[in-house]
């Protein structure tokens, strides 16, 4: 009996190798299945209260800008006010930072100004035509450089329908102001390649009446350059400084449509012989005979930009306007013609008559 309560070593299970009971094991599952329910739901409310956050963040962005867009529109709406005209035309001469320069009215006078934020400081340079603020001279517009300035260039369809079959004879003259003018414009390799620089300017002179201005107008029609034509005492204007300003807007409308071809008629007006001055407008006429010298000497020769000027008394022109460099050729119209001449100018104006 002893021996049969006493149990078989053999047939008595490790501890280690108890077999877990089935209802332990699904209580264990049921545990870890409700932990990874409990982590799904945590981010799911994480994630909904992010999406609420970002749905209120979006509604913010969306009210701030209607609000920027509201300013926007004050703000242009007060620029337009600003810039509304009347304006007055100034001239901008330097820049002392970003938000202030230097400009000149109209009357002469210099102001220390404010610039409006919104212009283009990269077209803001020295000596631009600029609109300023009628009452505070706030600098409000860049304005296009030919705004302000009365010298007028003659377009495609302007050009003159003059051409060298309508004048007659001077067939010395023609040849020389082509080789001086047309030439170099058309065909400048060839003087690159001759190595010589070719004329810069041309005078013309001699009696009125002796084909001086209908010549150049067949210069115009027969060259695609642009043409700007003006009268010598259209520079000599009221106030300072206007005279010289109005030279530099020629020569700088030239080089910025070149080829161009610059005829200025009655040159006597501004460049006679200087002298001792003893009256403002004597020194002011000076003055601009001096810019004027001054932008033939600067032009580059490469901008294709020729000189014409025409006078009837080349005997009171200043010594410095006719050396070399600047007025290279002098074409002389004389009053006196031969028989030849004066037949092939008869021919040329009875051949537009009905006879």
């Amino acid at each position: 009996m002893a021996s049969a309560d006493v149990m078989n070593p053999s047939t008595t299970p490790a501890p280690h190798t108890r077999q877990i009971p089935n209802a332990a094991l699904a209580n264990v599952d049921t545990v870890e299945g409700l932990t990874d329910t409990d982590d799904q739901y945590a981010t799911y409310k994480k994630l909904q209260r992010q999406l609420e956050y970002i749905k209120l963040q979006e509604e913010y962005i969306k009210d701030e800008q209607r609000s920027l867009k509201r300013e926007l529109v004050r703000a242009q709406e007060e620029i337009k006010r600003i810039q509304s005209v009347p304006l007055v035309i100034g001239q901008f001469m330097e820049a002392i930072d970003n938000n202030t320069g230097i400009v000149q009215s109209s009357t002469g006078s210099n102001y220390v100004v404010r610039v409006l934020s919104t212009l283009d400081r990269e077209l803001l340079k020295p000596n631009s035509t600029v609109a300023l603020h009628r009452h505070s001279n706030s600098l409000v517009d860049i304005l296009p450089p030919e705004a302000d300035s009365s010298i007028a260039m003659l377009g495609a369809d302007e050009k003159p329908d003059v051409s060298y079959a309508d004048v007659g004879g001077m067939d010395m003259q023609k040849q020389e102001i082509r080789e001086a003018v047309e030439l170099p414009l058309q065909q400048f390799d060839l003087y690159k390649q001759i190595g010589i620089d070719p004329p810069r300017g041309v005078l013309l002179y001699g009696p009125p009446g002796t084909g001086k201005t209908m010549l150049v107008k067949a210069v115009a029609n027969s060259t695609t350059a642009s043409f700007i034509r003006v009268v010598g005492s259209e520079f000599v204007q009221k106030y300072l400084g206007e005279g010289p300003r109005m030279v530099r807007d020629v020569f700088r409308m030239a080089r910025e449509n070149s080829p161009a071809i610059i005829f200025i008629d009655e040159i006597d007006a501004i460049a006679t012989k200087r002298f001792d001055a003893q009256t403002g407008a004597d020194r002011e006429v000076q003055r601009i005979l001096l810019e004027l010298l001054n932008q033939m000497d600067g032009f580059d020769q490469t901008a294709n930009v020729k000189v014409i000027m025409a006078t009837n008394r080349a005997d009171t022109l200043d010594p410095a306007l006719l050396r070399p460099g600047r007025l290279d050729r002098k074409i002389e119209f004389p009053s006196l013609r031969d028989r030849r001449e004066r037949r092939l100018i008869f021919m040329t104006i009875a051949s537009k008559m009905s006879l």
